[in-house]
């Protein structure tokens, strides 16, 4: 099977796409596929790959759709998968018309679009934008087509969701296309290293740890809605007992695409180091460890992982299957605190798989922190039920046979 992977993002960027796009084509490569990737110029992989890289495109704008045709017409790939989240094509409306773009260069090729997120668009754009994209509706048939998604959906074979709450929120969008969406939760993005044993005294080490230690770890970007804030106020709390819990703040912040509005609407112009700066003014700087980014290939992460105690993710909208770093933790068999949102998603399980608290709540944070420091049988147990979470949901196994297994007798 010859597959084309299109994903604007791709290392050496620093986005959770970028690193879904790199394993992506790496394991579909692994399992047999002549995986060709489409991505923006400059894009590189970290190392030597098994898969081609087409790093032709400059803007992702109507300038660059001769390009893509011409790739298209290039490859000739059975199947073409989209990754797509507005910001990385620079939210330019050419790569929604890709589906209808591909069918009529390429006849027969499947396409399946990967939607990273689930969101309403901002539908009062520019003028000159807006008659473009009507003149181009025109052109693409005009029925079924959305002002904002173009042919995304009605032209794409299949969707890809990454959680229940992204299927809930599509349906409520596109009631209509639900029957052909599947959700595929991202798998772990970063290498995992082979000997656990030798990880954690390692990572450990690093950190200057004894085995007295109880370390907390958190995983991801430094992003103002993941609850770093909150976090830090439970660790301030959870300290004053006991002297002998640290925290490990693994991913680092997303550099100029970091800068956002934190939780009290004040303008941050970079996120993570204003957390730096929160964790010393609570007085617990000596007690957390910001760790800087590590590279694709890196398994700098898995080691920390894998020397921590206990993942603390304590998003502020709840705990939901998309996030990436709650595959890895999952995956390296850590507990897991994380929060309750609106509605849970039905692999949630309160305190078998995932030990919940409120949202944006220090004070049950720290609550649940020193429950489970002061419990060895919840520690294990919550080890078991994650383990349990990363096989029914994120293996790479099961990840693939959602993604292209309905297309494989077909493509053969």
């Amino acid at each position: 099977m010859k597959m084309l992977i299109i994903s604007a993002a791709f290392p050496p960027m620093r986005a959770g796409e970028a690193e879904h796009a790199l394993h992506l084509c790496t394991h579909l490569a692994s399992r047999g596929a002549d995986v060709h990737l489409l991505t923006t110029r400059g894009q590189s992989a970290p190392d030597s790959v098994s898969f081609h890289i087409h790093a032709v495109m400059k803007s992702w704008s109507w300038s660059d759709a001769p390009t893509l045709v011409s790739m298209l017409r290039k490859i000739q790939p059975d199947l073409v998968l989209l990754i797509y989240t507005a910001w990385i094509y620079q939210s330019h409306p050419m790569i929604t018309f890709a589906p209808t773009i591909v069918k009529r260069v390429l006849g027969k090729a499947f396409f399946i679009t990967q939607l990273e997120t689930i969101k309403e668009e901002n539908r009062q754009q520019p003028l000159a934008t807006r008659a473009i994209r009507k003149f181009v509706t025109c052109g693409m048939g005009g029925a079924g087509v959305d002002y904002v998604m173009g042919t995304l959906y009605r032209d794409s074979d299949r969707l890809i969701v990454l959680s229940e709450r992204h299927l809930i929120q599509l349906g409520a969008l596109m009631p209509d296309v639900v029957s052909k969406t599947e959700v595929v939760p991202p798998p772990p993005l970063i290498p995992m290293c082979a000997d656990v044993h030798t990880a954690r005294d390692q990572g450990r080490a690093r950190l200057s740890l004894s085995q007295d230690h109880f370390l907390l770890a958190y995983f991801g970007y430094i992003d103002y809605t993941k609850g770093v804030e909150t976090l830090l106020q439970a660790v301030q709390l959870v300290s004053k007992q006991a002297r002998n819990v640290r925290l490990v703040m693994i991913g680092g912040g997303r550099g100029t695409a970091n800068s956002a509005l934190d939780q009290r609407g004040k303008f941050v112009a970079n996120y993570a180091s204003e957390m730096e700066s929160l964790s010393e003014r609570l007085g617990i700087a000596d007690k957390v460890t910001w760790l800087p980014g590590y590279s694709s290939g890196s398994q700098e992460a898995s080691m920390y992982l894998y020397a921590a105690d206990v993942c603390v993710l304590p998003f502020d909208h709840g705990v939901i299957l998309s996030r990436s770093s709650l595959a890895a933790a999952a995956a390296h068999g850590l507990p897991i605190i994380t929060t309750r949102g609106e509605h849970l998603e039905s692999p949630f399980q309160d305190q078998e798989n995932v030990f919940l608290c409120r949202p944006k709540d220090p004070e049950e944070l720290a609550l649940a922190i020193s429950s489970i420091m002061k419990n060895p049988k919840l520690i294990q147990d919550l080890r078991n039920g994650a383990c349990r979470l990363a096989v029914d949901w994120f293996s790479w196994d099961k990840a693939m046979a959602r993604t292209i297994g309905p297309f494989q007798k077909d493509l053969r």
